[in-house]
């Protein structure tokens, strides 16, 4: 499936189902809004490019 297919609404439907999950209609709006912030952000995450060589640090220390 391409990005552009996804659909949100269906997914936030199919995985309150799979949760089980009641999803009052009054909030779904803002649950898929929300979902559509997060995947925003992560498109924006995934964009950076990483270097090859770059190795995982065992303990983050900012």
């Amino acid at each position: 499936m391409r990005r552009e297919d996804f659909n949100l609404g269906e997914y936030v439907d199919q995985m309150a189902l799979l949760l089980d999950l009641e999803l009052r209609d009054e909030y779904r709006d803002g649950v898929v809004a929300n979902f559509e912030r997060i995947r925003a952000i992560a498109n924006l995450v995934n964009s950076f490019p990483l270097p090859e060589d770059i190795e995982v640090a065992p303990v983050f220390e900012p």
